[in-house]
């Protein structure tokens, strides 16, 4: 921990040029030292006290910058949302000139994590001690940041081949299936990862777009097997999460594109929120809306190597909340599906005339199944969807626990020391 009376201090920034707007950041920060308007993730300094927490989740790399700044004039909250590159360090003249000694530029301490009782108190529940910053151990090798601002190549060129509506409803708030080819260059993914989208034109105040984060939809092997293509998931956004009227950038360009149009396309990204592959590995998927996009991707993996014969898959089950049927992505394909390949759990929060059911409810509901899989070390459990949803959800988990009788002072840490607690939300 640093002193509170250094003249100097290694202040903690991320680089907007590489970051990805994801949230990983935001999400795993367990003193809301992180927060982002329209454009940029910063760090406020007067609440960073270095813990690390959000350097292992991050796909890119951005969030782990540094810059030796003298305390009194630290760069602000309201700086930071104005930049388009980070600022270079400052000299030691610089720091001379700011009434910085060399000894002090010297001697500031490298960032170091704080003990569990610094970062928070006694009592709080943190959802941050259970998420996994590793992979399974038996995940594939991912590749990432292949292309983007510091890669050989800042994106790809794709074709769009197929773009569908995957919800009942009608324009307003849609929900698209998006295909796209990359054609001759290389893009390995995997299920759990995402890819950046750079939308054309520019902003408000006369900057290019940054590219927007999409978990992709396809297993490893593509959309359409041995095709060098992907699927994306995208909900048309029209309002922000206060309900203020906003029209999204990128998934209104997405949603009207049509076949044969071209996008720009960065990553992969994602390094650890990666399904297993060993055999009877059972997989636990909790999502809301466009959150299916990653387990889609995994449960045609599991169904394609079923349809192989060559792979004995264990249990999965899904828990899929929305506010309608008619909203809820991929709602006829889901039903479809062998019951004795997947368990499927739907919640919808605004059926008319029936009660509100979110995700974490039916998760209580299903309390029994759900701790036999806590306590199986060959389960792995992911949720994806709005922040909002995170901690009732790995709370339901923890009360599941509990009444199996299993000790959550164990088994929860041990969720995400093992990679088996997966959470990406925004």
């Amino acid at each position: 921990m640093e002193r509170v009376d250094a003249a100097v201090i290694r202040q903690h920034l991320i680089d907007p040029e590489i970051c990805i707007r994801c949230n990983t950041c935001e999400a795993t920060c367990p003193l809301g030292a992180i927060t982002h308007d329209a454009r940029n993730y910063v760090v406020d300094a007067g609440k960073c006290d270095l813990c690390m927490a959000c350097i292992p989740p991050c796909p890119t790399g951005s969030i782990d910058n540094w810059r030796t700044v003298p305390r009194a004039s630290a760069y602000s909250v309201e700086a930071q949302f104005d930049w388009d590159a980070l600022p270079a360090e400052l000299s030691t003249d610089e720091l001379a000139a700011a009434g910085v000694s060399a000894l002090d530029a010297v001697g500031e301490a490298a960032p170091s994590s704080p003990s569990a009782a610094d970062a928070e108190g006694e009592g709080v529940f943190n959802v941050a001690d259970y998420a996994a910053v590793i992979p399974p151990w038996s995940a594939a090798h991912p590749y990432a940041n292949l292309y983007g601002p510091r890669a050989a190549e800042k994106f790809v060129t794709a074709t769009v081949t197929g773009n569908v509506r995957v919800t009942q409803v009608g324009r307003e708030y849609d929900t698209h299936h998006i295909v796209l080819d990359l054609g001759a260059m290389p893009f390995p993914v995997l299920e759990g990862q995402s890819i950046g989208i750079v939308p054309p034109g520019r902003d408000g105040e006369g900057r290019p777009h940054h590219p927007r984060q999409y978990s992709v939809a396809s297993p490893r092997n593509g959309e359409r097997p041995g095709y060098n293509n992907v699927s994306l998931t995208v909900k048309r956004v029209l309002e922000d999460h206060q309900g203020r009227p906003v029209r999204g950038v990128a998934s209104n360009y997405l949603g009207d594109l049509e076949v044969g149009e071209k996008v720009n396309v960065t990553g992969p990204f994602g390094v650890s929120f990666l399904m297993p592959n060993h055999p009877k590995s059972a997989i636990v998927m909790i999502c809301t809306g466009t959150g299916s996009a990653p387990m889609r991707a995994m449960t045609e993996w599991r169904r394609r190597l079923r349809k192989s014969g060559k792979f004995e898959g264990g249990k999965l089950m899904l828990f899929f909340g929305a506010r309608t049927k008619e909203e809820l992505p991929y709602f006829g394909p889901l039903g479809n599906l062998p019951k004795d390949f997947i368990d499927i759990n739907f919640a919808f929060s605004r059926t008319h005339g029936q009660p509100k059911r979110y995700v974490q409810d039916l998760m209580r509901a299903r309390g029994p199944d759900l701790a036999l899989l806590i306590a199986d070390p060959n389960a792995f459990f992911y949720v994806c969807g709005l922040k909002a949803m995170e901690e009732g959800v790995v709370l339901a988990l923890r009360d599941a626990a509990r009444e199996g009788g299993l000790d959550w002072d164990v088994v929860g840490p041990a969720l995400k020391r093992d990679g088996r607690l997966h959470l990406e939300t925004y």
